[in-house]
């Protein structure tokens, strides 16, 4: 980074967690600003222009004004920015809060591709855990503090948890299932996970409590439950995230 800082500042691209484009211009302008300011010559800024742009499918939108675009939609344009220069290491920081799921699978296919065909390297951050699932190495942060670390498949191993989700019949059965499962942690208003431990658990579990359920399911250790198990709570909720979010640039819009 000393002897080259320039080189290694080219071969970054960047998903910042707040908004950073330019509502003044179009998505095709703020696109094509990104190019010259990373060295791109004409031709291969249109190139990249079109191809990102048919990513995020924000083709027909490419001279709309980003002012008047909705919040995916912007979303959408700042990760079509991050990929126009093919950088080599890409930092994400939570990159697809307010996509909708159709999106999201679209662009995690891509940038799976991009790491399968020409290495790229992927850094981030992310409260839809399913999202790092296939990445080579997980590090997870409760309260500003790394509390575990290691690939997915070691991490479910070592640390995973089967877990019955249920929903009790009545308020009466829910209070009886909490004091019967004080490990149990809440998700949502009604479902309760229980730690399913042991292969007679289930059975007996059923035995005590089969007609006092409106719902069951068994889930096997995952990477949520990694987290549920290590925390004790379900991460953050993603409605309220995105709300703030959107709160949060109203405030900013109001303040220009």
């Amino acid at each position: 980074m000393r002897r080259a800082a320039r080189k290694v500042r080219l071969s970054i691209g960047m998903v910042f967690q707040d908004p950073s484009l330019d509502d003044r211009l179009s998505a095709e302008e703020n696109l094509d600003f990104h190019g010259r300011v990373y060295g791109m010559t004409g031709r291969a800024r249109a190139e990249a222009v079109e191809r990102v742009l048919d990513l995020v499918e924000l083709t027909e939108w490419r001279e709309a004004i980003v002012r008047s675009f909705s919040g995916g939609m912007k979303r959408r344009l700042e990760i079509a920015r991050a990929l126009m220069h093919d950088p080599e290491i890409l930092f994400l920081d939570e990159p697809t809060v307010g996509l909708d799921a159709q999106t999201r699978a679209r662009i995690w296919a891509y940038l799976d591709e991009q790491r399968r065909t020409r290495g790229l390297t992927l850094l981030t951050t992310t409260h839809y855990i399913e999202e790092v699932e296939a990445a080579d190495r997980i590090c997870i942060i409760d309260k500003g503090r790394i509390i575990a670390e290691g690939t997915p498949e070691a991490l479910k191993a070592d640390l995973g948890k089967s877990f019955l989700h249920v929903v009790a019949a009545t308020p009466e059965d829910r209070a009886a299932l909490v004091a019967a499962y004080p490990q149990a942690h809440a998700i949502g208003p009604e479902t309760l996970a229980i730690p399913a431990d042991g292969a007679d658990f289930t059975a007996a579990f059923l035995a005590r409590f089969g007609n006092r359920l409106r719902e069951m399911r068994f889930e096997a250790p995952t990477l949520e439950g990694v987290f549920l198990g290590l925390t004790g709570r379900v991460l953050r909720d993603r409605a309220d995230g995105e709300r703030q979010a959107q709160r949060n640039a109203g405030r900013r819009a109001g303040r220009r």
